[in-house]
């Protein structure tokens, strides 16, 4: 056998990085709700150790103990926590989805404010909204926004298209799921 043919294992940098991301890991535990994490099926040791973590408000004491919490991490097998990073995997694109759909809606209020012909596509879209007080509400931001005073009614534009949001994905999820034309297209029946 020759030097080349032997194997030192991971290198320390590697063991760092690796001690590095368990830590990181470790830290998003203690940051969720305790109903999410006692779902997560973790090791005892390990969800009691968080628990700990959770209590303590110092600052460096937080660092220690969670540094310590990385530590039992590391005596467990990775597969132990697979249940947990799928679902912190889950709660990343569950996160993403929404942003994105926020960010929908803030453009959707945007083009509204910004043009008055917007309106009638919007309307036509959605003809269960309150007109006339839309049509206020796009005013009073306009006039706010001139006038240099606090958003208010742009905020109420922006809850209300989430509201409609909201409901419409509702009505989607309660209509009965069939193959037709009109889904393939996006309308509603």
């Amino acid at each position: 056998m020759t030097d080349t043919d032997e194997d030192f294992g991971p290198t320390r940098t590697q063991q760092r990085r690796d001690a590095l991301a368990v830590l990181a890991f470790a830290s998003q535990l203690c940051e969720l709700p305790p109903t999410r994490v006692g779902k997560m099926n973790l090791p005892d040791d390990v969800l009691t150790e968080i628990a700990h973590v959770r209590r303590i408000t110092a600052h460096g004491a937080r660092k220690r103990q969670l540094a310590y919490l990385a530590k039992i991490m590391r005596r467990h097998d990775d597969s132990d926590f697979d249940d947990a990073r799928a679902a912190m995997g889950e709660n990343r694109e569950r996160q993403r989805q929404e942003t994105a759909a926020m960010h929908r809606l803030e453009n959707q209020r945007d083009k509204l404010l910004a043009d008055d012909d917007a309106l009638a596509p919007f309307i036509a879209e959605h003809p269960d909204v309150d007109r006339q007080h839309l049509r206020s509400l796009i005013r009073q931001a306009r006039s706010e926004r001139e006038a240099n005073k606090p958003p208010r009614a742009y905020r109420e534009i922006f809850q209300m298209l989430k509201d409609l949001a909201g409901s419409n994905a509702d009505d989607e999820a309660d209509a009965p799921d069939t193959a037709g034309s009109d889904i393939q297209t996006g309308r509603e029946n």
